[in-house]
């Protein structure tokens, strides 16, 4: 049960969220901020937040790509749910299992964030949608500093614990960008600055969050053998 959720479903849902992502963007009908009569998705001029609007930018109903956006976040509540089996893999060595159940508690809000992005499309519900997007990464700062420190101390190999503090310094990046410089609606140009930076930090995450089921797996498996 155990590795059904703290593996196999987090890498599921991050898989699911990345064909989600692609497939909702061929459909998307087009328009961005400043330009409503661009012509499908853009990488560089559209957030991910515009493929799960009830309306594009171009103001075409987006009923099939926000159906399948929205439901890829909603399904990263199953990844919070997924954290909260972590901590058993540790249970043997109690510091380790607490600072394990910190880590898991903060990564289960950020994922219910998530599903609140989803749950709160942008031109429907913008302050509620704003607030969920950003405290969902703001969250992941602490949840990230924790299972650092959970990986180190654990017998897991310590590359784990690097692409894990490689995310914590990403994460806390993108979150600074966001307090101190982000300022979309400036210009074209500082859209573009602020999607791209969204898209790489979503493709960032989702890959280190992937990565850390490999870490549960291989200590489901130290914890076996003993």
């Amino acid at each position: 049960m155990t590795k059904f959720w703290a593996v196999y479903i987090i890498r599921v849902v991050s898989l699911y969220f990345l064909s989600s992502v692609i497939v909702a963007a061929i459909l998307y009908p087009g328009g961005n901020i400043f330009d409503p009569n661009q012509i499908g998705y853009s990488f560089t001029k559209n957030y991910l937040s515009d493929l799960g609007g009830f309306m594009s930018r171009s103001g075409e109903i987006n009923f099939l790509s926000s159906f399948i956006f929205n439901t890829s976040m909603f399904l990263y509540l199953l990844s919070g749910v997924g954290f909260l089996f972590v901590p058993e893999l540790f249970k043997k060595e109690k510091k380790i299992y607490y600072l394990a159940w910190i880590g898991s508690f903060f990564f289960f809000i950020a994922c219910f964030c998530f599903a609140g992005v989803g749950l709160t499309p942008h031109d429907l519900y913008q302050t509620l949608h704003g607030h969920f997007a950003k405290n969902a990464f703001r969250l992941l700062i602490p949840a990230s500093i924790f299972y650092v420190i959970v990986l180190f101390k654990s017998n897991v190999n310590n590359k784990y614990t690097l692409v894990t503090l490689g995310y914590l310094f990403f994460t806390t990046a993108y979150v600074i960008y966001q307090l101190l410089i982000e300022d979309a609606m400036k210009s074209p140009e500082a859209l573009m600055e602020s999607v791209t930076i969204q898209k790489l930090i979503a493709i960032i995450s989702t890959i280190s969050i992937f990565s850390l089921t490999f870490a549960f797996s291989s200590k489901i498996s130290k914890n076996n053998s003993i």
